[in-house]
């Protein structure tokens, strides 16, 4: 049995006759309330990076259909499209993508999708490098600087 008591400015979570299982309940319970406060107080950043060798890529936001439409991807005709999951805001300037948003989960869940769009099948990893990848994560509130 768990239980959650707030007092005042305080979540405390509590369990009598604690086994493992119990105590992990616990760990992920507190640090789901953590992360919500956080992004409600701070809110959650994750920047992007187009990376492409010789095909200029081409990225913009439908914010009717709620998707990232990535054009001219290593030459393709077609374009790709990466989901954009409710709550979240993507804004495109240039080869820097930012996604912002209160819900972690979202947040990153929005990120791993426009990755996971550029991925490249069948051919070597190590020299085809085109793709959009993160550069950076943090608090909204704080802007965080690209590695390159």
């Amino acid at each position: 049995p768990v239980s959650i008591k707030v007092n005042e400015n305080k979540v405390r979570f509590e369990t009598t006759w604690p086994r493992k299982r119990e105590i992990g309940m616990l760990g992920t319970a507190a640090a789901h309330v953590r992360n919500m406060l956080k992004g409600v107080t701070q809110g959650y950043r994750y920047e992007l990076r187009t990376v492409y060798a010789h095909f200029p890529v081409t990225v913009k936001v439908d914010e009717k259909a709620k998707v990232l439409k990535i054009e001219n991807f290593t030459g393709e005709k077609t374009p790709r499209y990466a989901k954009i999951v409710e709550g979240v805001k993507v804004d495109v300037k240039g080869e820097d993508i930012s996604v912002e948003g209160i819900d972690l989960k979202s947040v990153s869940q929005t990120a791993a999708n426009i990755q996971d769009s550029t991925k490249i099948k069948k051919k070597d990893l190590r020299v085809f490098l085109d793709g959009i990848y993160v550069s950076g994560k943090g608090p909204a509130q704080t802007r965080t600087k690209p590695t390159k």
